[in-house]
């Protein structure tokens, strides 16, 4: 026994390191609250002045969570831990976009196997950055230590978040019908999927973190930590301009775009998929080449390039198009919607995520 008894420190637990890491983070999280925001940082629960919603005629809330993943592990491996807080908020507060909610506030949660201040404090700092990026305040988080459970430099990372949306201006199947046009969204990478099928593939390859890929133009690590694009401003600013004509949204995470698209259709409908109709970047023919994964495994694994993806009224596509370039994001047709045939086989998904939806009809080979 330790002389003097059994102490929480000598346990593995260190509260101070604890207290320091949020003196750390705090003017970050300070940075994201307006004066919807009460309370300050580190009491019991975060406190949102709701009265706003006093204006809408009939307020829904809309909440998400999520993770990152296992992309946390490429983080770790390289030291760096500033950037995979912007794939936390993109996770779940572009969630809440799809169905045309505002982000209101947000909290986070960390599990480390030890406190290190630095450490903690630049995830949160990431997650704060992100969070003022989209109009999300972060209200209120927690890092709990759990020696024994996690190696003293690992961590995990997971948030919640909660917004609004009027109750008339949800998007969704219920708006998605035959003519509409599906456009596409670019993604900024892998964001924050796939990434157990990454790392294996790196692993049986034997190719390292600090290899430099050409194609990539900077090392595989780096390539692998680029954070996730944030959709949340402009989907919203599209969602808002009547003549965008947007009818629904998918945000492509877990299950590639065909699954996640056939979520957001109404049964009835296919929506058509031209696998040509861009180039796949570089780093997932890199995935594809290194590990020859079918690229029917990969294209139910990672988006391929496409982040988010909006379901526009048929007149409303130039528009919606130019609007989008104007705010900075990517933007190109993907296909159209049209009546269900019933057609099945290894190109048509649906019944995803067990819903009894719409169908994604896959065409064509990919580019790279």
């Amino acid at each position: 026994m330790p002389t003097g008894g059994v102490t929480y420190a000598s346990a593995g637990v260190d509260t101070e390191a604890g207290d320091l890491a949020v003196e750390l983070m705090k003017d970050a999280v300070r940075a994201t609250h307006g004066p919807q925001v009460l309370g300050g940082v580190g009491g019991f629960a975060g406190l949102f002045d709701a009265s706003a919603l006093t204006r809408y005629r009939r307020p829904l809330l809309a909440t998400s969570t999520d993770g990152v993943g296992t992309k946390v592990a490429i983080a770790q491996a390289l030291d760096v831990h500033d950037t995979i807080g912007a794939d936390l908020v993109g996770m779940v507060v572009d969630d809440i976009v799809v169905v045309g909610a505002e982000p209101l506030f947000m909290t986070d949660y960390i599990a480390t196997g030890r406190v290190v201040p630095e450490r903690m404090a630049a995830v949160v700092r990431g997650i704060a950055a992100a969070c003022a990026e989209t109009g999300t305040a972060l209200v209120g988080g927690e890092t709990a230590e759990h020696p024994g459970l996690l190696g003293p430099d690992e961590y995990d990372v997971a948030g919640a978040a909660t917004g609004v949306v009027e109750a008339d201006d949800v998007l969704g199947p219920d708006r998605v019908r035959e003519g509409d046009v599906v456009i596409a969204m670019a993604s900024s990478g892998l964001h924050s999927n796939g990434y157990s099928l990454v790392r294996r593939v790196l692993e049986v390859s034997g190719w390292g973190l600090e290899r430099h890929v050409p194609e990539l133009g900077r090392t595989v690590g780096e390539e692998l930590l680029v954070p996730t694009r944030l959709y949340t401003r402009p989907c919203l600013d599209l969602a808002r301009d009547d003549a965008a004509g947007v009818h629904a949204y998918s945000h492509v995470t877990g299950g590639g775009l065909a699954a996640n698209l056939a979520r957001v259709l109404p049964k009835g409908v296919v929506a058509d998929v031209d696998r040509g109709a861009w180039q796949v970047p570089p780093v997932f023919a890199m995935v594809q080449e290194l590990g020859s994964v079918p690229w029917t495994d990969l294209e139910r694994t990672l988006n391929l390039g496409v982040g988010m993806v909006a379901v526009v009224d048929g007149a409303s596509v130039d528009h919606a198009l130019a609007r989008l370039e104007a705010l900075g994001v990517p933007a190109w047709v993907l296909g159209g919607v049209r009546a269900d045939d019933g057609a099945t086989g290894d190109d048509v998904v649906r019944g995803t995520k067990g819903v009894d939806a719409g169908a994604v009809s896959l065409r064509g080979s990919y580019r790279t």
